[in-house]
């Protein structure tokens, strides 16, 4: 493996992220420290190698960043980007999805196939066209391989700069004060000025590449210069008093937008009705951004007013927020509403369980769960509805059996791993509660908190030797990545 494992991973966030707005929340973790910069490799890293970086990279951003346990959402947006995906450049298709809560407007792509969005991003864009055109933006970034494309060409960037950008970035993160933003501006002088413009060169790129898998795709082109022109004035406003140039590293401009519209206007503008999954995505998205549930009622009982596939998706987040706010009755009323056009749609099944659950109506939760699970075994919204609805009536032997199942089809997912070791200790499966929680703290990148849960299950099991063998097994992959973490 090339030396300097995490300062290359933390560079590619830098160089390839599309970041229109921070991140709001972070949380402290002493297991993850960022080490001094030094050389990089000067040649094309493998695709293999980038795989690796981006998996580590996504341990250190899930330590800090407020990311979104919604399987329903999380679902949604991996479908769609596969979908692209099918119409892409993409060869290395082993694709990892990270949703952040954060309502600022922002995706990003991290090389090794990693790819984020904020879900300010779907509330803000207008049609599912336009949340598909950056989608696909960022899915050109992997396909072009801008990361080690852009590593090549600043092997000789000055490396204190480097490591000033990474530090400030932090800082402006964790703190959400201009305290980043101040030390950013101090390191921008020292900054080389064609790697800003190299950096042009790659959004540009991207631009271009995006728009014509948006094409492929059978998808509206001019939505993506509709989506860069929102952008852009949100952009501005954000940037009038605080944000400095050169924190664009993948900036928007006039130009860019301008490019944009050309290029659409040479295209076919496809004309499709809002998609109901979209509206109803949004609706959840805003009732997540809402900060209480009052507000909430009042924003979706007024788009209720506005008719068709809006009308519903007000109905549906009228639903989720009086579920929020313990309402099940109002709730269910709402719900009823928001069905009409489609009754069958996975977003009212869920919905429909977790009313019933609130009602404590669960053998009604359980059967409309088990009965849509028959339909669609595996899916996982409805693998983890129905483990949380096991949990609340009361078998979490039953839960447990089921999200074990589910972490072999979901292995890299923190809240499959949080649910089982939940059930596990309420079914009194003590070592597994403690193994559950390591691969957990495993995944969010808190590798003390691992180790210590692998010792609490190695100490339990006595002279059991297989399963002390297993779990010795883990605590030295746990050791490896502390290693690729602290000393690569």
């Amino acid at each position: 493996m090339p030396k300097r494992f995490l300062q290359s991973l933390v560079f590619a966030a830098l160089t390839v992220a599309t970041t229109f707005g921070g991140v709001r929340v972070f949380a402290d973790n002493d297991d993850l420290k960022i080490p001094n910069l030094g050389a990089s490799s000067t040649s094309l890293y493998s695709e293999e190698y980038e795989r690796r970086l981006g998996r580590l990279w996504l341990k250190v951003f899930r330590a800090q960043a407020p990311v979104l346990d919604d399987p329903l959402l999380y679902d949604y947006v991996e479908n769609l980007v596969f979908e692209l995906v099918l119409h892409s450049d993409l060869r290395d298709r082993q694709l990892q999805l990270v949703v952040v809560d954060n309502p600022t407007i922002n995706a990003f792509a991290v090389p090794g196939g990693i790819i984020g969005v904020h879900n300010g991003l779907i509330h803000h864009a207008q049609t599912e066209d336009e949340f598909a055109a950056v989608l696909t933006h960022e899915v050109a970034h992997l396909s072009q391989r801008h990361f080690s494309r852009q590593r090549e060409r600043s092997q000789n960037q000055n490396i204190l700069t480097i490591a000033g950008l990474v530090a400030s970035i932090a800082l402006a993160a964790t703190a959400g004060s201009d305290a980043g933003l101040a030390a950013m501006t101090a390191t921008q002088a020292a900054a080389q000025d064609s790697r800003l413009k190299y950096s042009r060169a790659n959004e540009s790129e991207a631009d271009r590449i995006g728009l014509r898998t948006l094409v492929t795709s059978g998808r509206d082109p001019h939505a993506a210069a509709d989506m860069h022109e929102r952008m852009l004035a949100a952009h501005r406003l954000y940037s009038t008093n605080r944000l400095p140039e050169f924190l664009r590293t993948h900036p928007l401009s006039e130009k860019r937008v301008a490019d944009m519209r050309n290029r659409a206007r040479a295209e076919r503008r496809v004309i499709r009705p809002k998609s109901f999954d979209f509206a109803l995505m949004q609706a959840r998205v805003r009732q997540q951004l809402t900060q209480t549930s009052v507000a909430a009622i009042n924003l979706f009982t007024d788009q209720t007013l506005e008719g068709g596939t809006e009308a519903a998706a007000g109905w549906y987040g009228l639903a989720l927020a009086y579920i929020e706010a313990g309402e099940p009755i109002k709730a269910r009323k709402a719900l009823d509403e928001a069905m009409r056009p489609d009754p069958d749609n996975l977003a009212f099944i869920l919905a429909s369980s977790e009313i019933d659950t609130a009602l404590g109506q669960h053998q009604s939760a359980l059967r409309r769960l088990k009965n849509r699970l028959s339909l669609s075994p595996g899916n996982h919204p409805l693998t983890m509805a129905y483990a949380d609805a096991l949990w609340q009536a009361g078998l979490p032997h039953v839960a447990a059996q089921l999200l074990k199942e589910q972490s072999k089809r979901k292995p890299e997912d923190p809240g499959v791993w949080y649910r089982l070791a939940e059930v596990q200790g309420l079914a009194g499966d003590i070592v597994g509660l403690h193994q559950s929680r390591a691969e957990y703290f495993i995944l969010v990148g808190a590798l003390n908190a691992a180790q210590t849960q692998l010792n609490y299950a190695l100490k339990l099991v006595n002279n059991n030797f297989t399963q002390s063998a297993m779990i010795n097994e883990r605590l030295r992959d746990v050791m490896d990545i502390r290693d690729e973490l602290e000393n690569s």
